[in-house]
């Protein structure tokens, strides 16, 4: 699957409509470079935090949840913060590159229907996600997960070209 990077000058019918283009674009660029990773790099850690691309992938996936579902929509979220252990990103050993990328793909087909279907200066729902603070609007929320995209790429962009997988976009 390959996006093209959504051009501001190409026309969109609304602003929600270019958050989907840059979320789907980042998003799916983030798993083309993952994807080109020889498979022993998925789970190696080339950096002192020792994150993994493979874990890179689940980040993303739950960054989206908390955000969209258990934070914007308001749905309870059994463990929110999935991808996490002991502080750290994690990947369980049953866990591949398939299932991650099924998993964040259909997290962020989830993301541009909310997207798409709300107004994005309708608020979240109040809960848990929040901690006590006044809940963000959606434009709020889909500018931080692009944000959010746009820094990972960039990170896996490193990773990529140090493990001799393709340079650039």
């Amino acid at each position: 699957m390959s996006f093209e990077f959504p051009s501001p000058s190409t026309p969109a019918g609304s602003r929600a409509e270019v958050f989907v283009r840059y979320l789907d674009y980042y998003r799916e660029t983030l798993l083309a470079k993952v994807a080109e990773l020889p498979v022993p790099e998925l789970r190696t850690s080339r950096l002192p935090s020792g994150w993994t691309p493979l874990g890179l992938v689940k980040h993303l996936r739950h960054v989206e949840r908390r955000w969209i579902v258990w934070g914007f929509e308001g749905v309870a979220v059994e463990d929110p913060w999935a991808d996490r252990r002991d502080g750290r990103w994690h990947v369980l050993a049953d866990e591949t590159l398939e299932s991650l990328t099924a998993e964040l793909r259909d997290q962020g087909a989830h993301t541009g229907s909310v997207a798409l279907r709300h107004d994005l200066n309708e608020v979240g729902r109040p809960g848990p996600r929040w901690d006590g603070a006044t809940p963000a609007t959606l434009e709020r929320i889909l500018f931080h997960l692009v944000q959010e995209y746009a820094r990972h790429t960039g990170h896996i962009d490193i990773i990529t070209e140090v493990s001799g997988g393709p340079v650039g976009e």
